[in-house]
């Protein structure tokens, strides 16, 4: 029988999906393509499915049964909202951006009807509904930020309310960026945006930043109520942070605490129940998850439930735990009530599933009929089973009567899974399991590694269900957290300390002093962990690794050993001994004794040397301070060196002193370690096969190498001829390759190249550029098995973007180690097609370093045609990448960007490119390059006196696109300012014209109008329509000035039209800009200003006409109020009598 993996015991519930909505969307006829599913929302007693005819079907729960059909001729259906207080209401928001709210009239049993039509957000992309949880007010979000509130009027107030009293929507706020998400409680407002969450009072009318970070994408929050037994305390609220991240924060809009979910979800994700597919579970764990959560929604009384595009996550926040989390596939939205999901799929597809616990689930199953899936869960959750607390549900006479359901023919395997869990069940009637369900009623127990039983009280439980629920068990694992501080605290010490496990340290406390967020294995994710328990971790790994290295000293026996490793099973220690100490080359086979000893003693000193260098890096005072870091590495990279940077050395030394005692072999090392500090970088070609061939002459040499090497900058053809040590040239232990690693990384991090000072180093560390330069190349040749790939590359994309050497080196690292891998034998005769089917078919990457180098042989045989492509690796291929590969053609980066940015939705391009400038330098430099290519010529943009010549703005910018995303993402008033230069510099007056309206700079925006000539230009969206008597003057002014200079600049730009003609009704003439200021403000306030300008001589017929008939509609517009009012005013003293 083949064995199945079994789901811990520490998860007890599941996602369910009892039924399946096919046929009610076929019913519904929302399962074709012209006619699908855009948005749902459900409450205690209807399904509301909007529908991209707009359409909004309202299904009655109890038995799906559509009740209701209501239509919308102004558009799709993009919101709806149900309010939960009085089922009879329901809001609607359409693609059009109206929201209409209906009353449907279920008591009276009459006809649904329209109470409420809203056109506040006309225009704009309605992306949040939300009802007030008391009152009848609904809450509405759009893509912009505007937060508006409409205050329902119904029919139940009186018709004659409705006819005569008109309520307006309030306007609560705007908001930076568009609306994530909106929830209410308790007369309080949480708004979600793109960068933060706002908390506003909408009685007391007052705002609440939550925070101070801001973020970058689509992140959710929601109120918490607290559960009935927490007395008179507050709600909380949770905010979505990056990284898996949660805030939870009081009711006074206060950050409390960070919650960080990224490790816990490294748990394997539990099966989703279906009759679809059957429930399958791996227990391997998968990498930390680092989520975005786009909205977050309150399930039942204890948990926060949210998704992404892999899954469906559910977390205690409390007690910060994952309750569960499954994969499912192209969520566009969820709607919840108390435990039941209703999951909208991006195709329109609908499926109803419920939280329940592992054994309520089997009964429902068999309740069902089920039997198969029943008893395949059962055996995947039989740990759950076998507690006392699921025994109750799950009796031994269910579970038997399950077994006697399924088919013995065709289903043996699963009938004996399930005998086998039967078996470790004892009878509720016997006397032991009578105590240990009296015990179970009230306590918990768990199993020491001892196999003694730790029995811990649960205080307050009462009944069964108060055992079921959740409140009881996340008390129960607090109590037990409780109970054994300090067990956990010294496992949590050993495993820091032996497995050297990374831990992540959120950006938000990394020291600013320390490069690259250095992920140190040794750093406490605890801020809690005292000075003490620090000295304490190093003295236990200095302890273990010194007791390690004594153990495999010992076991080290000679050559001779080797041709009986099959003979007998106590020699595998020894053969492993063996093969730890022994050479890949074929020529240390023949070495003698003492030759190996040598060896030992060198790999020996080294782990030494690696362990005391963790230790230092371990006391803070050295953490914390570069200078003190660099000096602790360059001690230990003496024995780095010694044994792995200078194999020549040794192997002249060591054939030199065969028949030597250990004294004369210690003498021999001292020599070379010598000779080492003394010469120049190992890694040099030809000073190696100088030492190897005369040793005498190696000392002088290395040192004339060394004291000439900056001054003469040596070109990088040196370093690039030399090979790459890409493979370890001995067995390395995993425990200790990884600390080499980590210290060789560091060391290219902090520019430690050599044991010794260099020359022309400064005290911080700082060497000239090209001798840093030519000395990184230098170490990446002679260590490149030992360093962190992703970590080099953003190292010398941050620390070495001046040295392009020292890209190339790292690029030929890349290519010697995959140079015989199948995508680079297949780069010889396949073309680019089936390359990249052959690199997508060999993913996930995940940021390897390997896809790198792939992209530039592809990049080097195809050139720009192979870019393009890769929008699709993207984000394991990102743009910082890209520009390096084709650094010489900025053009060919600058093509790719473009197809990056345009393959995602017009919406989300703001935030990925926002995510990609990192850092903010870069948006100075894409943005020259986009103005720089595919451009007009500056000479028919700007005239000779570097003014806009007449409607250059219309020329054709073939990246006008990325230019004006990258101008329009928020930024600093610096930055704005260097990008307003580079646009007037090159004339992309679009782009100019939108940040002197950012900057405040509208005298400049209004002159170079005037020099487009382009009344359309002026609008009041834009904003750049005069605000200020001062502004209207100043722009009749200019445009008086263009009126008597246009013949000439009209000559100048080919226009055969002239500026003050009437056949352009657009063109910056006194008499047009005269009309859209009467337009503004009205011709009584218009002609006044007129005069004083001196004006009115220069107006023609049709600008008086125009004037007369704006001041007749005024005057019908003026009268037509004041009845209005008379007859509300008669209204209302009525009602009054």
């Amino acid at each position: 029988m083949a064995s199945v993996p079994i789901i811990p015991d520490s998860y007890n519930h599941v996602l369910a999906e009892f039924e399946c909505l096919d046929p009610l969307l076929s019913a519904l006829r929302l399962d074709s393509s012209r006619l699908k599913c855009t948005c749902i929302d459900v409450s205690k007693r209807w399904l509301a499915l909007g529908s991209s005819g707009g359409g909004l079907n309202l299904i009655q729960k109890d038995g799906w049964k559509q009740r209701l059909f209501l239509t919308h001729k102004e558009g799709a259906i993009s919101q709806v909202a149900c309010c939960l207080h009085d089922e009879d209401y329901v809001a609607v928001a359409t693609s059009l951006g109206l929201v209409v709210v209906w009353e449907l009239n279920q008591e009276r049993r009459g006809k649904p009807e329209r109470i409420y039509v809203s056109s506040e957000h006309k225009g704009r992309k309605v992306t949040a509904l939300c009802w007030d949880t008391a009152a009848l007010r609904v809450f509405v979000g759009d893509h912009v930020g505007k937060v508006s509130a409409i205050k329902i009027n119904t029919s139940k107030q009186g018709k004659a309310a409705a006819t005569f009293v008109m309520f307006p929507v309030q306007i609560i706020t705007t908001v930076d960026s568009r609306v994530v998400q909106l929830d209410y409680l308790d007369g309080r407002l949480l708004i979600s945006s793109l960068t933060r969450t706002y908390l506003c009072d909408t009685e007391r009318q007052k705002f609440w930043k939550i925070g101070n970070k801001e973020r970058d994408g689509e992140f959710g929050a929601c109120f918490f109520p607290v559960g009935k037994n927490s007395g008179n305390q507050q709600p909380l609220i949770y905010c979505a942070r990056p990284g898996s991240r949660m805030w939870e924060v009081n009711f006074d809009g206060e950050v409390q605490s960070t919650h960080q979910f990224k490790q816990l979800l490294s748990a394997p994700p539990l099966p989703v129940i279906t009759l679809r597919l059957d429930p399958h579970y791996t227990s391997s764990s998968s990498s930390p998850q680092s989520l975005s959560f786009p909205k977050l929604l309150c399930l039942t009384e204890h948990c926060v439930m949210t998704w992404t595009e892999k899954g469906i996550y559910i977390f205690l926040p409390q007690s910060v735990q994952v309750l569960l989390w499954s994969e499912v596939k192209d969520i566009q939205d969820i709607a919840v009530y108390k435990n039941e999901l209703f999951c909208l799929h991006t195709n329109g597809k609908v499926v109803h599933l419920s939280l329940l616990l592992v054994d309520r689930c089997i009964e429902r199953l068999m309740r069902r009929g089920f039997w198969t899936l029943a008893a395949k869960v059962s055996c995947l959750f039989q740990n759950s089973i076998i507690s006392c607390r699921a025994r109750k549900n799950l009796p031994l006479d269910k579970l038997e009567h399950l077994k006697s359901q399924l088919d013995a023919s065709t289903q043996q395997d699963l009938i004996m899974q399930l005998e086998e869990l039967i078996s470790k069940l004892e009878p509720l009637d016997s006397a032991c399991s009578s105590r240990r369900s009296s015990i179970s009623s009230h306590e918990s127990f768990s199993v020491l590694d001892s196999g003694i039983y730790r029995v811990i009280s649960r205080r307050g439980s009462q009944s069964d269900e108060d055992s079921c629920s959740l409140h009881s068990q996340t008390f129960s694992e607090d109590e037990r957290l409780r109970e054994f501080p300090a067990h956990q605290e010294d496992e949590q010490v050993e495993l820091d300390n032996v497995s050297h496990a990374s831990v992540t340290v959120e950006a938000d406390r990394n020291e600013t002093f320390l490069p690259f967020s250095i992920p140190l294995s040794f750093r406490s994710p605890s801020p809690l962990v005292s000075l003490q328990a620090v000295k304490e971790s190093v003295s236990s790994f200095v302890r273990k690794t010194t007791e390690k290295i004594e153990k495999i000293s010992t076991l080290h026996i000679s050559p001779d050993a080797r041709g009986r490793q099959e003979a007998k099973d106590e020699e595998q220690l020894q053969e492993l001994a063996v093969n730890l100490v022994a050479s890949p080359q074929e020529e240390k086979l023949l070495e003698p004794p003492s030759c190996q000893l040598s060896e030992e003693d060198h790999l020996r000193d080294l782990k030494a040397a690696t362990a005391e260098a963790v230790a230092k890096l371990q006391d803070p005072l050295v953490l914390l301070e570069p200078e003190c870091m660099r000096r602790v590495l360059q001690e230990w990279l003496v024995y780095l060196e010694e044994r792995f940077g200078s194999k020549e050395h040794s192997a002249s030394s060591v054939k030199t002193s065969k028949a030597a005692c250990a004294e004369d072999q210690k003498a021999v090392l001292e020599e070379n370690l010598r000779l080492d500090v003394a010469g120049g970088e190992p890694g040099d070609k030809e000073q190696s096969n100088t030492l190897e061939c005369c040793p005498e002459k190696a000392n002088t040499d290395g040192t004339c190498v060394s004291n000439t090497m900056y001054e003469k900058n040596t070109d990088l053809k040196g370093p690039l001829e030399q090979c790459f040590q890409v493979s370890p040239p001995c067995v390395i232990a995993p425990a200790v390759q990884k600390d080499l690693s980590e210290l060789a990384t560091l060391c290219f991090e902090l520019r430690v190249f050599s044991a010794r000072g260099d020359a022309g180093q400064s005290s911080d560390g700082c060497l000239p550029l090209a001798a840093s330069s030519t000395l990184a190349c230098r170490f990446m040749q002679s260590y490149f098995f030992l360093l962190d790939l992703k970590r080099l590359k953003q190292c010398i994309i941050t620390m070495y973007a001046a040295s392009p050497e020292v890209w190339e080196t790292y690029i030929a690292g890349l290519k010697e180690l995959t140079c015989h891998s199948p995508v680079a034998l297949a780069m010889e005769n396949e073309d680019m097609l089936k390359i990249l089917k052959r690199l997508h078919d060999l993913g996930p990457w995940d940021d390897s370093p390997l896809l790198l180098v792939h992209a530039q042989r592809l990049y080097e045989k195809f050139g720009e045609t192979a870019l393009r492509p890769l929008i699709k690796f993207h984000p394991s291929i990102s743009p910082s990448d890209v520009k390096q590969l084709c650094r010489n053609d900025p053009v060919h980066f600058l093509a790719y960007l473009d197809s990056l940015v345009k393959s995602k939705p017009e919406d989300k391009r703001p935030s990925l490119l926002r995510s990609l400038l990192q850092p903010e330098s870069l948006r100075l430099e894409w943005l020259c390059l986009a103005v720089s290519h595919d451009a007009p010529q500056r000479a028919n943009t700007v005239d000779a006196e570097g003014n806009p010549r007449p409607r250059s703005h219309l020329f054709t910018w073939g990246y006008s696109q990325l230019i004006l995303l990258l101008i329009k993402l928020p930024a600093d008033f610096v930055t704005k300012e260097k990008m307003a230069d580079i646009c007037k510099s090159h004339g992309f007056w679009p782009g100019y014209l939108f940040l002197c309206l950012e900057l405040d700079r509208r005298i400049e925006a209004f002159t170079n109008i005037a020099h487009l000539d382009d009344l359309s230009l002026l609008n009041e969206e834009d904003g750049s329509l005069p605000e200020t008597i001062d502004e209207w003057k100043l722009l009749l002014h200019l445009a008086q000035n263009h009126s008597t200079a246009s013949p000439h600049q009209g000559s100048q730009n080919g226009n055969a039209v002239s500026n003050g003609s009437a056949a352009c009704p657009d063109c910056v003439t006194v008499e047009n800009v005269a009309l859209l200021l009467v337009k503004a403000l009205g011709p009584n306030r218009a002609l006044p200003l007129l005069q004083e300008c001196g004006l009115t001589l220069e107006l023609s017929e049709r600008f008086t006409g125009v004037c007369e008939i704006l001041r007749i509609a005024e005057k019908r517009q003026r009268a037509l109020i004041q009845t209005m009012l008379e007859r509300c005013d008669r209204f209302l003293w009525s009602q009054q009598a």
